[in-house]
C-alpha cells in the first residue's frame, strides 16, 4: 500500500496536542493522546517529535502568538508623543478580553518551562520579542520591566479570577515608565 502524502499531518498534531492541554492540561498529553485527537496512528506523533518536550515545544511556539498578535493587530507601539501605558494597558486588556481559554493556555505552556529546560528557550522568546517590540519606544531595562509587569498583571488576574483593571495597569506601568525617566 502506498504512502499516503498528508502535509498537513504535524500541524494537525500540534493543534491537536494544544487542544488535549487545554482539555487535560499538561499531564494529560502524551503521544497516544496527540494522535487520537488528531486522528493520526500513533507512529506519526513520534516520527513528527521524536520526544514529548518537541511536541510541547512546538505547541508553546504556536500559542505564544496570542499577546503578540494583538499588539501587531494595534499597529504596534505608536510614535513618542502617545502614552505608553495606556497603549499596554489596553493591548493586555484586549488579550484578556478575547479566548480566556487560549490566554490559560499560553501560560500554562509557558510555566511548564519551570519544569521542562527544553521549553526555556521558547518561554523566553516570548518576553524577548514583546521587550523588542518596547525598546523602540523605551530603553531595554525598562521594556523588560514592563513585560515582567505584564506577566504579574495577567497571572494575577487568570490565577485570581477577578476581573482586569485597565486604569491600575495603566498606572502600575505608567510607574515603571516614570522611573525610567528619573
Amino acid at each position: 500500500m502506498p504512502r499516503r502524502h498528508d502535509p498537513e499531518r504535524r500541524q494537525r498534531i500540534i493543534d491537536a496536542a494544544i487542544r488535549v492541554v487545554g482539555s487535560k492540561g499538561i499531564a494529560g498529553l502524551s503521544h497516544r493522546t496527540a494522535a487520537a485527537e488528531a486522528d493520526v496512528p500513533l507512529g506519526s506523533t513520534t516520527y513528527h517529535f521524536s520526544t514529548l518536550d518537541e511536541l510541547l515545544v512546538a505547541a508553546l511556539r504556536q500559542t505564544n502568538e496570542g499577546f503578540a498578535k494583538v499588539i501587531a493587530s494595534c499597529g504596534g507601539p505608536d510614535g513618542p508623543g502617545t502614552d505608553l501605558a495606556a497603549e499596554l494597558a489596553g493591548w493586555i486588556g484586549q488579550w484578556l478580553a478575547g479566548d480566556r481559554t487560549g490566554v490559560e493556555l499560553e501560560y500554562e505552556l509557558y510555566l511548564a518551562a519551570l519544569r521542562r529546560p527544553a521549553l526555556r528557550p521558547v518561554a523566553a522568546e516570548w518576553a524577548e520579542g514583546v521587550a523588542e517590540q518596547l525598546s523602540r519606544r523605551t530603553d531595554p531595562v525598562t521594556a523588560r520591566a514592563l513585560v515582567a509587569v505584564v506577566d504579574g498583571i495577567c497571572l494575577q488576574v487568570l490565577l485570581t479570577g477577578t476581573p482586569y483593571d485597565e486604569a491600575y495597569a495603566r498606572e502600575v506601568l505608567g510607574r515603571v515608565l516614570a522611573g525610567a525617566d528619573g
